[in-house]
């Protein structure tokens, strides 16, 4: 990977508690230092190519640092520790063996659907926070 000013996050942008999680790193991200990409965009799909991923399968987010790409717990904590509030503590975990926390993680990947629901299409960001989203 290159190196960049802000690390992405590349998300599934049809599943509701995915746009969700991506709304609450907005908010506990006023600097704005987290850009956002669909995976179900053309970067995205390179990105899922690249890392050996089955097509059509999007079960994890990434985290894309630049020098490195983080999935699963693991992107999620790396994430949760440059929020602001106390959600920023839940990089404590960081602890707690990555089998461990990837096995609770594709736990609720797997469910996700069922339990929140999907979009037909990809979020459409508002013009407030549409400068958080890179385009292809």
């Amino acid at each position: 990977m290159t190196a960049q000013k802000h690390p992405i996050i590349y998300f599934d942008g049809i599943c509701i508690l995915c746009n969700k999680a991506v709304r609450f790193v907005i908010k506990h991200d006023p600097q704005g230092y987290y850009k956002f990409m669909p995976l179900q965009s053309t970067t995205g799909q390179k990105l899922l190519a690249t890392l050996q991923q089955k097509p059509g399968t999007i079960n994890s987010f990434f985290l894309d640092e630049g020098d490195k790409i983080y999935s699963k717990s693991t992107a999620a904590l790396r994430v949760a520790r440059n929020l602001s509030g106390p959600v920023k503590w839940l990089y404590g975990f960081i602890i707690v063996p990555s089998f461990i926390r990837d096995w609770i993680y594709e736990f609720i990947s797997k469910n996700r659907f069922r339990w929140f629901g999907k979009r037909d299409r990809c979020m459409v960001p508002g013009k407030d926070i549409s400068q958080r989203f890179l385009n292809d």
